[in-house]
């Protein structure tokens, strides 16, 4: 089965190019071993006309693979003291803003790919044992498939306020649920917590989300979380925390929860020093990387 989401069947857009990269630096005490997921989605890889690759600094190995859920890996032995990963690529994205189908219909369980199934189950952050009862008060009287999803992010939206104090690395769904604040992945984990709960396979997806076609003034560029849903046979995208169709979402992994797709993972002591995100034009500079390391 494909599990490409596509933007497909919303008529011409002249498209966006746009520059997309990042930069992290860490402090590290010792030798420590480091898997970073960076790199632009392989469902997204021939949108891109300069590649995002790696590099680090200092240069160390690279060796890359593939997990478990399709995305690429890359891991190393990052040096004592400073150290600093960065991507710049050049994408080219159709313009066109995420897809719609008010008729998406839910599957029934049995009937649904084997391969959608483990997006059913509670996982990390994802406690559905938790939010099964609640699921089920506030959506069972919606009507099945893209309606009950869209009012599954509805909810999410207006009950969950944007903190960005308020980061958590070990928020759950139910803790959401509970404290009404948050960030972008909190929102996506409520709302996949929600549909798995209404028996709708979801799938959280972290990437890339441009201001193209927002009002100013934007917020510092960062990476997003969203998630995506299984209705009438394929995957569709799903934003609880901006709850809006949008332009330039580019992704570059996905799983059951942002367990499965940290961005980076270090194994042993680490302080995050700097980091910088961006989506921009590529018209304005398309060949220098931003400053400040």
């Amino acid at each position: 089965m494909d599990d490409r989401v596509s933007s497909q069947g919303h008529g011409s857009a002249p498209g966006i190019r746009m520059r997309i990269g990042c930069r992290l630096r860490y402090q590290l005490a010792q030798p420590t071993p480091l898997i970073a997921m960076l790199n632009v989605h392989y469902s997204r890889f021939g949108d891109l006309e300069r590649a995002d690759y790696l590099v680090t600094e200092p240069s160390v190995p690279l060796e890359s693979y593939r997990d478990g859920f399709g995305n690429w890996c890359t891991r190393m032995v990052a040096p004592a003291g400073d150290f600093t990963l960065c991507t710049d690529g050049i994408f080219r994205d159709t313009g066109l803003p995420d897809p719609v189908a008010p008729g998406a219909a839910q599957q029934a369980v049995e009937d649904l790919p084997f391969e959608t199934l483990v997006y059913l189950l509670g996982s990390r952050y994802c406690d559905t044992d938790l939010l099964s009862e609640d699921a089920w008060r506030l959506f069972e009287d919606t009507a099945p498939g893209w309606t009950r999803v869209q009012a599954i992010c509805d909810y999410v939206h207006t009950w969950v306020s944007f903190d960005y104090m308020q980061a958590s690395a070990t928020r759950t769904a139910s803790e959401t649920l509970a404290g009404r604040h948050g960030v972008c992945r909190d929102f996506a984990h409520l709302a996949i917590a929600f549909c798995r709960c209404m028996n709708i396979p979801a799938r959280y997806c972290t990437g890339y989300l441009s201001e193209f076609g927002q009002p100013e003034p934007h917020a510092p560029d960062d990476f997003a979380a969203w998630m995506e849903v299984f209705l009438d046979g394929r995957w569709w995208v799903f934003d609880p925390r901006n709850n809006s169709r949008r332009l330039g979402r580019i992704l570059i992994a996905r799983g059951r929860d942002a367990a499965d797709v940290p961005l980076t993972q270090t194994f042993g002591p680490s302080v995050l020093a700097r980091f910088d995100v961006w989506t921009s034009d590529a018209q304005v500079d398309p060949a220098a990387a931003p400053t400040g390391s």
